[in-house]
């Protein structure tokens, strides 16, 4: 089972420089043209599933306007009676 990430976006802080969208090896991230943040900028968002909390996105980020996370894999474990 791969690992399931996602990212918040601070709009405050997002200049829609598109260093995240590039950078992301998973190819999932992508600018909101529908949408601006207040300063006016499109903010970048998840446009699919994929994301695997990797946070390469939020390391190149200038603003620091991405907060990543990583869903915890459940591990089994082994009952011995």
């Amino acid at each position: 089972m791969p690992v399931k990430g996602w990212i918040e976006v601070n709009p405050r802080y997002c200049k829609g420089c598109e260093l995240c969208v590039s950078a992301c090896p998973q190819s999932v991230l992508a600018l909101d043209m529908e949408n601006l943040t207040p300063k006016g900028y499109h903010p970048v968002y998840l446009t699919k599933d994929g994301c695997t909390g990797c946070a390469i996105c939020a390391l190149v980020c200038p603003e620091a306007a991405l907060t990543v996370y990583r869903e915890t894999p459940i591990r089994a474990v082994r009952v011995t009676p």
